[in-house]
């Protein structure tokens, strides 16, 4: 469960703790967090065991992803690679068009100057300036 804490992440949280709870609510405070949770992995281990008891298949927790579901209970393997091969090959058209850009390039070439303007009459405008 604190497979993402460290040491020094659990004390910040018991002093924490502390303060906000005091010394004589905080055991208290953490058998109700601690009641909690288990409350909430056997509503999700009893949620499961019906979705697949009603589906007739072995549904785990991460399943609950639409996405994990869907791919693993729903799409066989052929129709998985069927949806991906038209994907692959534009994804694969759209990484040759880039490597064929050099945006470097073009970031980093030097901005020309502006040509100069010269006194000419004024040309005929060929848009309306009342529509923009």
């Amino acid at each position: 469960m604190f497979e993402n804490l460290g040491w020094m992440e659990i004390i910040t949280l018991l002093l924490l703790g502390l303060f906000i709870f005091g010394p004589d609510r905080l055991p208290k405070a953490i058998a109700d967090g601690v009641k909690f949770l288990q409350n909430l992995r056997r509503m999700a281990r009893n949620a499961t065991s019906d979705l697949s008891k009603d589906l007739g298949t072995n549904i785990q927790i991460e399943d609950l992803n639409p996405r994990t579901f869907l791919r693993k209970h729903v799409l066989s393997e052929e129709d998985e690679a069927a949806i991906r091969r038209p994907l692959e090959g534009l994804l694969s058209d759209v990484k040759d068009t880039a490597r064929d850009l050099d945006v470097r390039k073009d970031i980093t070439a030097p901005v020309a100057a502006a040509p100069a303007v010269e006194d000419k009459p004024a040309a005929k405008r060929t848009f309306d300036l009342d529509a923009t």
